[in-house]
Parts: structure tokens; C-alpha cells; sequence
């Protein structure tokens, strides 16, 4: 793992993001193995296992909380989704794929972060989706 666990309390299994492959202001890409002994295959679908499209989702909303929590005060606070916006689906993501997520920051507003995500597989496109994400102060 890399140093973004330092700033992210992600954790395996619900951690989607496997390696931050380049990052500079505003922008972050990050790498996903998506491996065939994934439980949710196991439900999802058995057969004609698909990646769940609320899980690619996942892995573009952690590569942005990478990005925002590296740009504030990460201590004692939380990356929190605040609004999820224009969700394209445009291909499965299977076992064996290696999902490329890449997140720009369009806008910053006090602690909201606007941001624009994307998804590639096999060099296409298999998702975009616009949102805005905040860290929070955490609460115990």
C-alpha cells in the first residue's frame, strides 16, 4: 500500500484504490485491479460476473477523497460524498480488469471540492460522473 492510507481511513475490503499512479493540483489518477476472488462477484452476478457500478463508483470517490484530504488539515476529519451528479455508465467493469480513475477538481468552494471523475478499462471509457466531496471533523 501507499502513503494515501495515511490520509484515508479506507481499509480493505472496501478499499478500491490499489496504487495513486500521478497526482498534481487539482488532479489525481489512481489504479484498480479488479481481482476474480472479489466477494461481491460472488452475488453479483454468479455466472456473469459484473463489477457492481456503486463500487466503480466507490473507487473514483476514494481517488477524490485522496485528492481533497492531500489539499486540508487531514487530522481528526473524514472525507465525506456531499452530491453525486450526471452518472454515466457506459460499460461493464469485469474480473481482471484494471480500472483507471482519474478525478480533476473543478471548482473549490471553503471546503467543498467539485470534481469531475472518470473510469477506463481496456482503454475506454466505463464511467464519468460529476460530485463534491468535504472532509468533516470526525466524531467519536
Amino acid at each position: 500500500m501507499q502513503e494515501f492510507l495515511n490520509v484515508i481511513p479506507h481499509r480493505p475490503p472496501f478499499l478500491f484504490v490499489d496504487e495513486v499512479v500521478e497526482e498534481s493540483d487539482g488532479f489525481i489518477r489512481s489504479r484498480r485491479e479488479v481481482r476474480q476472488d472479489e466477494g461481491f462477484f460472488a452475488g453479483h452476478f454468479p455466472g456473469r460476473p459484473i463489477m457492481p457500478g456503486v463500487l466503480v463508483l466507490e473507487a473514483v470517490f476514494q481517488t477524490g477523497a485522496i485528492l481533497i484530504m492531500k489539499s486540508g488539515e487531514a487530522a481528526s476529519r473524514i472525507p465525506v460524498i456531499t452530491r453525486i451528479n450526471n452518472v454515466k455508465i457506459k460499460h461493464a467493469v469485469l474480473p481482471g480488469d484494471v480500472m483507471e480513475i482519474e478525478v480533476r477538481r473543478t471548482e473549490a468552494a471553503g471546503a467543498a471540492q467539485y470534481m469531475h471523475g472518470t473510469v477506463a478499462v481496456r482503454g475506454k471509457t466505463a464511467l464519468t460522473v460529476d460530485f463534491a466531496g468535504m472532509w468533516v471533523e470526525e466524531t467519536k
